[in-house]
């Protein structure tokens, strides 16, 4: 899997954040550019702020260990 958007909806899909749905939420990659992944979260985490921060800071972390090139992972309403 060479495509960098590729890699990184799979990373977050599939090694970092299934638990999300455990919770009733979701994530979806919109769009990966000059390091920034930019991601929705859906379903239950959508609405409060404290929780996308904590998400995005957890997830984030964990995805330049899979996705180095990424360097930023933004949430986008």
């Amino acid at each position: 899997m060479s495509d960098l958007r590729s890699r990184v909806e799979y990373a977050l899909k599939y090694e970092i954040a299934p638990a999300l749905l455990l919770d009733g939420a979701g994530i979806e990659v919109l769009e990966v550019t000059d390091g920034v992944a930019s991601v929705r979260l859906t379903g239950a985490c959508a609405g409060c702020p404290a929780t996308i921060m904590t998400i995005i800071t957890s997830l984030e972390e964990e995805l330049r260990k899979k996705v180095p090139e990424v360097e930023i992972l933004e949430s986008v309403p």
